[in-house]
This record gives C-alpha cells, structure tokens and sequence, in this order.
C-alpha cells in the first residue's frame, strides 16, 4: 500500500478497524473485516488514481524486493508449477480461502474458492489475487506472460477500468463463478530466474508450523469445513474419508465435533445446504452440475436433501431468489 501511495489511515478508517492494526503483532481478521479492509483499498485507490483499479495500482509496484511470504515462498520455486502448488499449500495462512491447481499437458487452470461462502468476497480481493499470479510470473520469468484466460464473478463494467484489466492481462476479463486464471504449460513450466533452494529450505520449517499450529488452534468444525470443500466434487463425503485426511480417528472426529456441539452428518449438510444456495443464487447450474460439486451420486439424491434442508426443490429456491433480486 505504501508503494502504491495508498495511506493506511484512511483505508483503516474506511474499514472501521484500529488505527493501530498493521503495528500489532499476530493479528487475525474474520472474513467480514477482512472483505471489508480490501474494500476500503479500492475506495482509497480510487481517490489516488480514479482511472486504474486498485489491484493494477499495487501490481505496477510489485517487486520482487518485497519480504511478503507468499511472494518470497513463490518467487523460491523452480517454476509456476511449483509456486502455484506451494500458494496452494500455504494460503490459510494468508486467508480463509481455498487455492485449487488442475494441469493438463496444454494448460494449468487455477481457481479460487473461500471457505465461508456465505460471505462473498469482494471483486477487488479476487482480482488482486489474479493479478499477483500474473505479475509472479512475469516477475520471476522476466518474460511477458499472458494468461489463456482470466475471470470472476461480476467483473468490472465501467468501460474504462475493464479495458485497464484487458490491457494488463492481455486478454478480456470473462465473469464465472469462481475466481480463475488459466496459464499455457510452456508458461508454468518457464524457469525462474528468483528460484533459490537453499533459502526456501531456511523458511519452509517456519511455514510448516504456522501451519501446523492454525490447524492444532482450529475447531474441527472449521477444519472439516475446509477439508469437505476439497473433496466434495471428488464425491468423498464420509467421515472415514475427512478422517484420514485430516489424521484423526473417526472416533476422535465425532467426539471433538459433539465437544463443540454438532455431528460430522449436520456439519456435511450445513455446508452443502450453504454452497448449494451460493450456486443456485449466483449461477446458472443445472441441479445436476450443482449436485455433482456438492458429492451427491445424482441431482435427485440432491433434490431430496435440499427439500428436506428447505422444504423447497431446488428450481423453486432459484425461482423465489430471482424473484427477490427484482
């Protein structure tokens, strides 16, 4: 924010957050103040430069100088394959979010989902991020690389600030539900000329830590929120599955999930019964797409659990949703 010429004190008083904040130490914000700090970014950026969108001011001045470690975790790799795999790993530590890497022998699509979604987060957060990872690769390659495809949901309509983002990303930005960036695999596979093993080797100890201890100070209803989100479209949705994914016992699952006062079968429905209302608001997916995202063998499986959630089917929750955004 400082390279950008962004001051903090009115950013943190646009958020209704301490003057203080970014003094303290160890500090954590909820999804709410943290949507609410990045959206504070942009009204300020706008006050410094109305004609480029936040995210692009903040790119102009990223630097591989900057001791951010997710850059510096990154900026380490041999190539985008191995930063984007260890982005994917550390983001928790960054934000309550979920990094997703799918490659095939032509591309290498990212996508981006929060683990909360019933709180939307804010379109300047989502296209910062896809900036960062275009800017990484630039940065660390010293080539112009252009992405496939970049995209989120309700991108920029004003003329001037989605021409700005075409301009940097060399291609037009698309709206889809998820947050996404598609690279070519010649650019992920693009040596970089910042790797360096032998520091990643001194800071990675540090970063599995911190890892590990959000995970130890979690509840495990958040940690089985987040491990659900993974493997929900995979359709591994027992608790035998969540269990060895996250090293417990299943016996030890259910009894820290009645410790803090639910079972893993309501915490799998509230979270279902949460995506399938962001899916069903937000998109166009039929119910068997939606089914299939939510582990459901088949949309009439999904049907019969969101009537028994709602007491409506799926169409008529879609149709009352529409009808309310009238």
């Amino acid at each position: 924010m400082q390279d950008a010429g962004l001051a903090t004190a009115p950013v943190l008083r646009r958020a209704q957050l301490p003057g203080d904040l970014f003094t303290r130490q160890n500090v954590r914000l909820d999804s709410k103040n943290f949507f609410n700090l990045w959206r504070a970014i942009e009204e300020e950026a706008q006050t410094v430069n109305a004609d480029l969108p936040a995210p692009l001011q903040i790119a102009h001045v990223m630097s591989s100088d900057w001791f951010d470690p997710e850059l510096f975790a990154a900026l380490c790799s041999t190539n985008m394959a191995g930063a984007l795999d260890r982005i994917a790993k550390y983001v928790r530590l960054i934000a309550p979010m979920a990094i997703r890497v799918v490659r095939t022998s032509a591309h290498t699509t990212v996508t981006m989902e929060f683990l909360d979604p019933t709180e939307p987060a804010p379109s300047v957060f989502l296209a910062f991020k896809l900036v960062f990872f275009v800017q990484l690769a630039r940065l660390a390659t010293r080539s112009p690389v252009q992405p496939l495809q970049v995209s989120w949901p309700s991108p920029p309509t004003p003329e001037l600030k989605s021409h700005a983002y075409h301009a940097y990303f060399g291609v037009p930005v698309m709206n889809t539900p998820l947050a996404t960036v598609v690279f070519a695999t010649t650019d992920v596979e693009r040596p970089f000329l910042t790797e360096n093993h032998k520091m990643w080797l001194f800071f990675e100890p540090s970063l599995r830590q911190r890892l590990s201890d959000l995970d130890r100070t979690s509840g495990m209803v958040d940690r089985v929120r987040s491990t659900l989100l993974e493997t929900l479209p995979a359709g591994e949705v027992s608790m035998q599955a969540v269990s060895r994914k996250l090293g417990v016992s299943t016996r030890t699952l259910q009894r820290r999930l009645q410790e803090e006062g639910t079972t893993f079968q309501q915490t799998l429905d509230a979270l279902r019964d949460s995506l399938a209302h962001h899916y069903l608001r937000t998109t166009a997916m039929s119910s068997a797409e939606i089914s299939f995202l939510l582990g459901f063998e088949d949309s009439n499986s999904f049907a019969r659990a969101f009537q028994s959630w709602t007491g409506k089917t799926p169409r008529m929750a879609r149709s009352d949703m529409t009808d309310h955004l009238r």
